[in-house]
């Protein structure tokens, strides 16, 4: 196998490193370390930990097996139009439809998702830059740019699609947000299939999760 193409396996191996570098490390240090300092300080300590971590797994995986990132590719009005239009069908098919039923389903998921969305309250900003800008570019590179486009270069289009839809579940731990990120991976990699732009499908993971971040505090208001 080539370094530039995917196997499953090397997808798999991916997300787990992902997973302990830039999730179990910082929870680490923030438990071990940053929790001494004030909470304010705390949370931007935390927020650059994950900036760093995610920097450095992004460039060494990059160097490693000799991947592009081309996120401004193919940029077209159409894939605009695309992105803006998958946000909307995400807060409205997930948040306003999906996400209701399986909070009903899975009830303790959906109560320790509650109670992560009352910590994101005490830092707006901070939690604002990891959730709405920290999280789409760097799944989005990972998922779609390295995942999907490498295996789409081993395997048919549809396990692709699949197999990188999987894994972008398996970066939501809450057992509620999985079934939601599947579909929203799904989705999302139609979308990068179809235009070939990662910035697509940067902008439309953006737009959506700046929308459920807004409504969260719009509803705290009301």
């Amino acid at each position: 196998m080539s370094k530039n193409i995917v196997s499953i396996e090397t997808a798999i191996m991916w997300i787990i490193s992902y997973l302990v570098i830039c999730g179990i490390v910082p929870a680490i240090l923030n438990r071990l370390i940053f929790r001494y300092a004030n909470k304010e300080l705390a949370a931007w300590l935390n927020l650059s930990t994950l900036v760093i971590l995610n920097y450095v797994f992004i460039c060494k995986l990059k160097d490693k097996y000799q991947l592009k990132i081309q996120i401004f590719s193919n940029l077209s009005l159409k894939g605009i139009l695309l992105a803006v239009g998958c946000s909307i069908l995400f807060y409205l098919l997930l948040d306003k439809f999906f996400d209701p039923i399986f909070d009903g389903i899975f009830s303790s998921s959906a109560e320790a998702y509650k109670n992560n969305i009352g910590q994101l309250r005490q830092f707006p900003f901070v939690n604002f830059i990891r959730i709405c800008l920290i999280a789409p570019l760097a799944e989005e590179i990972l998922i779609r740019g390295f995942i999907l486009e490498g295996l789409k270069k081993n395997y048919s289009v549809f396990t692709a699609l699949l197999i990188s839809s999987l894994l972008f579940a398996v970066l939501h731990f809450n057992f509620v947000q999985t079934l939601s990120a599947l579909i929203c991976g799904l989705i999302l990699g139609l979308l990068y299939i179809n235009t070939k732009s990662l910035f697509s499908c940067i902008l439309a993971h953006f737009l959506y999760n700046t929308i459920s971040y807004l409504v969260i505090f719009w509803n705290k208001k009301s």
